[in-house]
C-alpha cells in the first residue's frame, strides 16, 4: 500500500486535534475541579464561525475580526476551549474582590480563567510537538461563545489548526473593508 501525505493530511490533522483535546483535558485544574469544555469544529461549522465573526466586526467596528474571519477559513479544524463559570470558594481576592460573595456574577473567578489558560497552553504544546500550524484566537472564541457551541461557557478561546507548507495564521495582512 502507498499513502500519499496529501491524501491523508486531513485525517492526520483531525487526529492531531483530538490529541490536543486530550492534552487540554489532562492539564492541571485549580482545586482539581474540571470546568473546561472542548470541541472540534470542521467543515461547514468553520464557515458558520467565520460568518459570526463578520457580524461581530460589523457590530463592534473591530477590523481584525474581518482578517481573522477570513483566516480561519484556511483551517482544517478549529479546537474550541471554554470554561464554565464556577466559584472556587477560596476568597483569594485574585478577581479583584475580597471575597467570592463580594464578586459580581458577571466577573469571572480568576481560577476559571487560569484553568482555561493552562488548557490552551497544553493544547498548543501538543500542537507544537506535532508540528502543526496554529494560532490562539479570542476573536473566533468569542464568535463560538455567541453561537453557544460550548453551551454556557462564558470564556471561549479558539485554536485554528492547519498542516501546510506555510503557517496561514501568521504574517497576515490587515483587512481594510
Amino acid at each position: 500500500m502507498i499513502q500519499n501525505e496529501r491524501e491523508i493530511r486531513h485525517e492526520s490533522v483531525l487526529q492531531a486535534v483530538r490529541q490536543m483535546m486530550t492534552a487540554a483535558r489532562t492539564a492541571p485544574k485549580g482545586k482539581g475541579v474540571d470546568i473546561i469544555e472542548l470541541a472540534m469544529v470542521t467543515d461547514e461549522e468553520i464557515k458558520r464561525l467565520s460568518d459570526e465573526m463578520l457580524i461581530i466586526a460589523e457590530e463592534k467596528g473591530l477590523k481584525f475580526f474581518l482578517r481573522d474571519a477570513d483566516n480561519i477559513l484556511q483551517a482544517e479544524a478549529i479546537l474550541l476551549l471554554g470554561t464554565r463559570q464556577q466559584l472556587q470558594g477560596l476568597n483569594c481576592g485574585h478577581c479583584g474582590f475580597s471575597t467570592c460573595a463580594d464578586k459580581p456574577e458577571v466577573v469571572p473567578c480568576a481560577l476559571n480563567s487560569v484553568d482555561l489558560g493552562i488548557a490552551v497552553g497544553s493544547a498548543c504544546a501538543m500542537a507544537a510537538d506535532l508540528r502543526l500550524d496554529t494560532r490562539v484566537m479570542f476573536s473566533a472564541g468569542l464568535a463560538a461563545q455567541r453561537l453557544g457551541i460550548l453551551g454556557d461557557c462564558k470564556c471561549v478561546m479558539a485554536i485554528p489548526v492547519s498542516a501546510s507548507s506555510k503557517n496561514p495564521f501568521f504574517d497576515r495582512k490587515p483587512k481594510t473593508t
